[in-house]
């Protein structure tokens, strides 16, 4: 993969895969210390030790459409390209938390893509997943919760067509925010 949003988005649907009912995403982007972290962590089924140690490898997936599973070892490898990790923290029963470090500034870490989409997607094509997204960039922060969107809209669908423009301006505006005000995908 590409870009960072798109190792997200896998991140995410391996959650509702295993089950969860509650996602938390959170971003640090920390550019005195040169870092960016992104943590996952999820309610689902988790995995037992040996499933955990193993999931980094292409050629094991829980997935039953397929024989191989990337998303993972991919990051896995991007992490590392650019000194950084990819820690995996799982108990089953309980849920997994999967959180990445970046070297900021390294010259082959992915950029951020479109972050605004991702974001959006997961949001609109999951209404029944508890989706919380904490964004850090040195002292900007944003927080979304499908939660507090749902409370706001009260029972108005995130798949109306005017709702989807304003979720759209709003992820758009504070993502920007973030950066001092002009959204750089390539953050």
């Amino acid at each position: 993969m590409r870009e960072i949003s798109l190792h997200i988005l896998d991140l995410v649907q391996n959650s509702i895969e295993a089950g969860a009912t509650q996602v938390e995403l959170t971003i640090v982007e920390d550019l005195v210390k040169d870092s960016m972290v992104i943590r996952l962590s999820d309610n689902g089924r988790g995995m037992n030790e040996k499933l955990r140690q193993l999931v980094i490898d292409p050629f094991i997936t829980t997935r039953t459409t397929r024989r191989i599973g990337l998303g993972l070892p991919l990051m896995d490898m991007s992490t590392k390209r650019c000194g950084g990790y990819l820690r995996i923290d799982s108990t089953p029963g309980k849920g997994t938390v999967v959180e990445a470090m970046y070297q900021h500034s390294h010259f082959d870490r992915p950029p951020m893509g479109n972050l605004v989409e991702t974001i959006k997607s997961i949001l609109v094509a999951n209404p029944d997943l508890l989706f919380l997204y904490n964004h850090t960039v040195n002292n900007r922060s944003i927080s979304v919760s499908s939660q507090e969107l749902a409370n706001i809209l009260d029972g108005i669908p995130l798949t109306q067509p005017d709702v989807l423009v304003w979720l759209h301006g709003y992820l758009s505006d504070n993502i920007a925010n973030l950066y001092g005000g002009a959204e750089d995908e390539n953050n």
